[in-house]
């Protein structure tokens, strides 16, 4: 399974929104073997450009929320007129799309959040986007069938004492996490990544790579 980025960045990326390094994230979106798009953002359609998707070959649409950074009508629109289908989930209900298997489960979020395991039969793959920690559906669905690659919410950089460690997860969550589901994942990242709570996505690797940590970033393709 291939799992590329069309945008790995928070809410607080704006179109225009550029640091002092000259680093820049599109909203989070990823797309699964070049055919399952997941949270269709404002940003998706100029990745889709920059990166050279075959948008005729984008079959469904999932979403994890309705918030405007990971839903965006303009694009849901663009890639329905392209052949493609939103497919809407509860929490528990699993569907067939092709040859991939996708069981929803809720997320911890302010807002209906849902988050995706999705199967093609020989990987298995675990979107997690926006949430603080892990419910426990999530976990006992883990335990049941492990995961390959596991995308984690990781809004919030090294800081302590941020409020939004109730909606969403910093480094120091995930990496205890990590200790914790080492036996059910083989391999961990983040994307959702804050402007304004991260450091250089340089240092943020560096700072991963002794947990054994991906920090995804935009344009980068995952195999698995």
């Amino acid at each position: 399974m291939k799992l590329l980025f069309l945008g790995t960045g928070a809410a607080d990326w704006l179109p225009d929104a550029k640091t002092q390094t000259g680093e820049f994230r599109r909203h989070s979106s990823a797309l699964v073997d070049g055919t399952i798009l997941i949270d269709p953002g404002a940003g998706v359609c100029d990745a889709i450009q920059e990166y050279h998707v075959d948008v005729s070959k984008i079959r469904y649409i999932l979403v994890t929320h309705r918030h405007p950074d990971h839903f965006n009508e303009k694009t849901v629109d663009f890639l329905q007129q392209n052949g493609a289908e939103l497919i809407e989930l509860s929490p528990g209900e699993q569907v067939q799309l092709g040859k991939y298997t996708v069981l929803a489960v809720e997320g911890h979020h302010p807002v209906k959040t849902l988050h995706y395991f999705i199967s093609d039969g020989n990987s298995r793959l675990f979107y997690a986007l926006d949430g603080a920690w892990l419910l426990y559906d999530e976990i006992e669905a883990m335990k049941q069938n492990p995961v390959d690659f596991a995308v984690l919410d990781g809004t919030i950089g090294f800081i302590k004492g941020d409020y939004r460690i109730f909606e969403h997860n910093s480094m120091d969550m995930i990496i205890h996490m990590k200790a914790t589901l080492s036996r059910y994942i083989k391999q961990f990242c983040i994307s959702h990544m804050s402007r304004g709570l991260h450091r250089s996505h340089t240092e943020l690797v560096e700072a991963l790579k002794p947990h054994d940590i991906i920090a995804a970033y935009d344009g980068w393709e995952a195999e698995f």
